[in-house]
């Protein structure tokens, strides 16, 4: 059943009587100021008086009437007055009658920021698709605009409640509106706005957006149950009154102080209830209802017992939802009876707590300071509950159509939702850090993190962050960034926002320490890979630096990746040369491979390779095929001692390879580890191995007495030369570990 609402007081000449109206507001809700509410409505009356004869125009509607049926739709939920001002105003703002600058004049930067927020949310009809298809740009821009709609929403529920009165006025609106008009706001608002009103728990707007747009998507189906509702009214109004005295009389005799009256009937609850039961208007049991309030939940059980003492109990047809409340909060006891005269009858029992919960939802638990919803461990617990109820709403509407994948990426493939310590919301990508979060909130709040709680509780800096996570960030003043937050596999920094921060902060440091950081990194990077050493000046051209010195300076800075140098050394080795060098990255895959080995034989297929146990070579490495007999292809590494003299002595025999285009396959690696001798040494080591998962072939340990020193010889699996520096960083940060590189071959 449609909302009856009051229409607005008018003067004798119908104007609005703005003090009257006033007076009607401030019955509803206490404002803290009497003259910025109509200061407000006086700014919207004058903006709309003077583009009255321009093209703005909305619906056929006045902005500065349906400001006033936005507020008194907010009234009715006891927001607060800023709430309030921002509702009287977004119309005009919307029909750009006004400016967001203006108002933040006039208003205050709260009012401003509301109003922007609600503009944010047409982002959600944004994201449908174009006829012909949005061009890529325009397609990211849609979806960064949703992501920030999102973060509005989130961090400050009113912009929601705006939006929703909005809609509701919008529908409301459309009564004379063309059919097609009726159908699309219909569609968004059954779409997207009553989920949105169920998630926030607010009945009444709920059932009046759904009727409403019922009314326009299916108006068959909607005169015929508001024809059956109308035929049998006075008799079911007769029957609910009998019913209601009875009720009241046996309550009372429980010394219950209860309220019994009848239940409102919602046309589009009843026609679902019909489709999804199958079943027809007469075997519907709350078209006949009730509805009982009183004080205690234990007054709710007791009534419930006198229920079903004064009528039979219908089976399968009773729900606790306050043992088990629904996902959006809801609370109360459903049961259905066969009631006086043989007829059904819905009994619904809560509490008057749980009623006004049932009709005003989030609004009947947040008082509002501010843009905030109050400070503190409440704070963040009632925004994580927020949190939680926008991201199933967002999920709802994955299933629409029109709407779903875009929609599905803007929010939940790539991106979390998180809280500062005060309680405000920031989104970053999926897998970020507490030091990607840092650097979100202000450049200096990262520059100087040395720790994080999440919860409250301590994580390193490399802790990835989830979704309604709240974060505070520790720091130290005078403190720098370190250059392991640029190792992609210490794992410190995810979003390339954050790295490019700490880059340039390097950049900005002394040239001298960044050549010489610069130079460590490149010659320890070589080192324990087992690469071999080039000339640096011939590789700086190749970089683009006019000396060695510059390009190490770009390395210290993070100008430079050191991959990126390896590859150029690649472009400039000899072929005689490229059998001393290892390339420290995978090549580019080739569409034809041995299904044996992921090795690629130029210019033939399907050869059987295997690696040879001389020099295990690893993909990524500069590798070179020997031609067995009966053996298929053994696969060297080029700088493996046994491959050099086989190109001498059968140079005929020698083939190229390359690897393939997947690197499932694991290869075994020598590694040699150096360290001080301790209890635990061992085990930490296939520790770090099994998280990376990374088998161990075999280990050979030897400790000296005399130095302390442990001298360890694995031979472990490893996919590529990626996975081989992951694991050598993880085993070089163990306590006591002096180094841990890949071992050198003994012909080098």
């Amino acid at each position: 059943m449609v909302k009856v609402r009051e229409e607005h007081p008018v003067h004798s000449d119908g104007t609005v009587d703005l003090d009257a109206w006033l007076q009607r507001i401030q019955a509803e809700v206490a404002t803290d100021d009497d003259t910025a509410l109509r200061k407000a409505c006086e700014i919207s009356q004058l903006a709309e008086r003077e583009s009255r004869n321009s093209h703005h125009s909305w619906e056929g509607t006045s902005s500065f009437i349906t400001g006033l049926e936005m507020a008194e739709i907010l009234a009715g939920l006891k927001l607060d007055q800023e709430t309030l001002i921002a509702a009287v105003l977004y119309r005009g703002v919307r029909e750009e009658k006004l400016t967001l600058e203006y108002v933040e004049k006039k208003c205050g930067s709260g009012v401003a920021k509301l109003i922007e927020g609600v503009l944010g949310m047409a982002a959600i009809m944004a994201v449908q698709p174009r006829s012909g298809g949005a061009v890529l740009g325009d397609r990211l821009g849609q979806l960064e605009k949703v992501r920030k709609m999102l973060v509005s929403i989130i961090d400050d529920v009113r912009v929601a409640l705006i939006k929703l009165a909005e809609r509701t006025c919008a529908i409301r609106a459309v009564k004379q509106a063309s059919k097609d008009k009726k159908r699309k706001v219909a569609q968004e608002v059954f779409n997207i706005y009553a989920p949105l009103a169920h998630r926030l728990g607010i009945g009444y707007i709920k059932w009046e957006l759904e009727d409403l747009s019922f009314r326009y998507l299916k108006p068959q189906d909607y005169k015929k149950i508001a024809r059956l509702l109308d035929e049998k009214r006075i008799d079911r109004e007769n029957y609910i009154k009998n019913v209601v005295g009875q009720l009241r009389a046996s309550i009372a005799e429980m010394n219950i102080n209860a309220e019994v009256n009848g239940r409102a009937k919602h046309i589009y609850s009843i026609w679902r209830k019909m489709r999804r039961k199958g079943i027809d208007f007469r075997d519907v049991y709350d078209v006949r209802a009730v509805r009982v309030l009183v004080p205690h939940v234990r007054d709710c059980y007791a009534t419930l017992g006198v229920v079903h003492s004064l009528w039979r109990h219908i089976p399968r047809e009773f729900d606790d939802y306050i043992a088990t409340p629904k996902e959006n909060g809801y609370r109360s006891l459903h049961t259905a009876v066969i009631g006086p005269e043989g007829k059904t009858l819905e009994v619904q029992i809560r509490t008057h707590d749980m009623h006004e919960e049932a009709e005003l939802g989030v609004c009947a638990h947040w008082r509002y300071k501010g843009t905030d919803l109050g400070s503190g461990r409440d704070s963040y617990e009632e925004k994580l509950a927020w949190l939680r109820q926008v991201l199933e709403w967002q999920e709802e509407l994955g299933d629409i159509e029109g709407l779903p994948d875009q929609w599905q990426a803007a929010v939940e493939a790539d991106r979390i939702y998180l809280f500062t310590k005060d309680g405000h919301v920031v989104d970053l990508a999926v897998g970020a850090t507490p030091l990607d979060f840092a650097y979100r909130i202000h450049t200096e709040v990262g520059h100087t993190c040395r720790g994080a709680k999440v919860g409250g509780k301590i994580v390193p800096l490399t802790h990835k962050l989830k979704t309604g996570d709240q974060i505070e960030i520790m720091t130290t003043p005078g403190s720098t960034p370190s250059r392991d937050w640029l190792n992609p596999n210490l794992g410190y920094l995810t979003t390339s926002r954050a790295r490019a921060k700490v880059i340039h902060w390097f950049k900005q440091q002394d040239k001298e320490q960044n050549e010489l950081a610069g130079r460590h990194q490149l010659e320890a990077e070589f080192k324990r890979l087992a690469l071999r050493q080039i000339n640096y000046e011939e590789l700086a051209q190749q970089v683009n630096y006019k000396a060695a010195p510059d390009m190490f300076a770009a390395v210290g800075a993070g100008d430079l990746k050191v991959a990126h140098v390896i590859n150029a050394a690649q472009r400039i080795l000899a072929p005689d040369e490229a059998k001393e060098f290892m390339f420290l990255t995978p090549r580019q895959p080739t569409p034809q491979k041995s299904q044996d080995a992921g090795v690629v034989v130029q210019g033939v297929g399907n050869l059987l390779t295997h690696m040879a146990g001389c020099c295990h070579p690893v993909p990524g490495d500069a590798i070179i095929g020997y031609i067995t007999f009966g053996r298929g292809v053994t696969i060297h590494r080029m700088d493996c001692a046994n491959a050099v003299q086989l190109q001498e002595q059968e140079p005929e025999r020698m083939i190229e390879v390359d690897w393939g285009g997947t690197y499932e396959e694991t290869y075994p690696v020598d590694v040699a580890v150096l360290a001080y001798d301790r209890p635990g040494l061992l085990r930490d080591i296939t520790v770090v191995l099994a998280n990376e998962r990374v088998n161990v072939l075999a280990v050979n340990t030897q400790s000296n007495k005399h130095d302390n020193l442990a001298r360890m010889q694995l031979t472990i699996e490893v996919p590529s030369l990626q996975m081989l520096g992951r694991v050598l960083t993880r085993i070089n940060q163990l306590p006591n570990v002096i180094e841990a590189n890949r071992h050198r071959l003994k012909n080098h």
